[in-house]
């Protein structure tokens, strides 16, 4: 099975844990800063990753850190994702099940690119706009491109929305070149 298809296994998993313990956002919350630091921080990454490390001791190890400020299910989640040998996937079961609470929410994420930076009131009305279009709520990520000249280029998953002035203008000259 390709880890794409295990993490989003374990992904649903957890979220199915989560929504029992009426917890599935906290969860989201737990998974993402877990995988953050076994991402970010050496020694963590390392002791989970090395086959030198025999899995009884990390789970001690992981057991000792977290017991007492994660809800015991997630926990025992933690645990049965290492006695499988599965912790390297970790990152992308946290990509997984945040799409899963996305989808609860009816929630979607937006690239928003700009030619410049815009003042909160207009970054707001953009991502009102979106949400009232989508008729879901959009958490909008703004970023500036100044080759843009002017508009906007949107991004919802896979599917783009230029309204940029330099894509306007490339419309413009194949128009008047004929081609």
């Amino acid at each position: 099975m390709r880890d794409s298809a295990v993490a989003r296994n374990y992904a649903e998993a957890l979220f199915a844990v989560g929504e029992r313990a009426n917890a599935s956002e906290s969860y989201g919350e737990l998974l993402d800063a877990f995988a953050g630091a076994a991402t970010a921080d050496l020694r963590i990454k390392l002791m989970l990753e090395s086959p030198r490390v025999p899995k009884t001791q990390k789970l001690a190890i992981l057991r000792s850190a977290l017991e007492g400020r994660v809800p015991p299910a997630f926990l025992k989640w933690v645990e049965a994702l290492v006695r499988r040998g599965r912790q390297t996937i970790l990152a992308a079961v946290s990509r997984e099940y945040q799409e899963l609470v996305n989808v609860k929410l009816n929630r979607e994420h937006a690239g928003v690119t700009l030619a410049r930076k815009m003042d909160p009131a207009v970054e707001a009305d953009i991502t009102r706009r979106l949400s009232a279009a989508l008729k879901k709520q959009v958490i909008s990520h703004f970023r500036e491109d100044s080759s843009l000249l002017g508009g906007v280029v949107v991004r919802i998953g896979d599917t783009v929305i230029d309204g940029s002035v330099r894509r306007r203008l490339q419309q413009l000259r194949r128009q008047m070149l004929g081609t």
